[in-house]
């Protein structure tokens, strides 16, 4: 799975990568948590723009969101079939720009933090699903998912899933929800090669000095 990802290039590096039309002055940010805004690259009307939607997908079918789980990843695998992902999988495909990933190896009962970065230190793109929630009320949420694979060699030592990515050359592919159809589309989402990311360890913050004892009193 996909449970925190890092944004931390300029506006200009993500635009001049994923060439949307939109000048986005969003900050870069080293922690990106489910429920926070995440920006996402779709194809509206003939042309890519930068949306502000929620991480944290909602079907368009789902009455109330605070009654439903919170689905910040879908597995590739079942996505075509799967209700809550099968509408945006023909018709809401999306990229997500990350500079890394954080990733959770259980080592007995402790669960120990990699940051999964490129190996080249650039951008890369997620594959991600999105919806527009409308409630009864009029009001609307853009919501998204981020879809995972099985995990590469790298990414394997660590944990059995990842975000599929989907390389420039099929940005086009993905995003173009109008000529290619959702069969064609989930061929691009397979584990990424061995050698696009690079794992470290997260050193553990020291824990706190106890504090001296006082000398006792003559």
């Amino acid at each position: 799975m996909c449970g925190r990802f890092q944004l931390t290039a300029t506006p200009d590096e993500v635009r001049r990568l994923f060439a949307f039309l939109d000048r986005p002055n969003f900050p870069p940010r080293d922690d990106i948590r489910p429920t926070e805004p995440i920006g996402v690259v779709a194809r509206r009307e003939g042309e890519r723009r930068f949306v502000l939607v929620r991480w944290g997908f909602v079907p368009s079918w789902v009455k109330d969101p605070r009654e439903f789980s919170l689905l910040i990843n879908a597995r590739a695998e079942t996505a075509l079939d799967r209700p809550s992902f099968r509408g945006a999988m023909r018709h809401g495909r999306c990229l997500v720009p990350a500079t890394g990933f954080v990733e959770w190896r259980r080592d007995g009962r402790d669960r120990i933090p990699f940051r999964i970065r490129p190996a080249d230190g650039g951008l890369v793109a997620f594959a991600g699903l999105m919806e527009t929630w409308a409630g009864a009320d009029g009001s609307e949420i853009d919501t998204a998912a981020i879809l995972t694979v099985d995990a590469n060699a790298v990414v394997g030592a660590i944990h059995d899933r990842m975000p599929a990515v989907i390389a420039p050359a099929d940005f086009e592919a993905w995003l173009d929800t109008g000529r290619v159809e959702a069969t064609a589309a989930a061929k691009l989402l397979r584990p990424a090669p061995d050698d696009l990311f690079v794992a470290e360890a997260i050193p553990r913050a020291a824990p706190p000095p106890r504090p001296a004892r006082a000398a006792p009193r003559p």
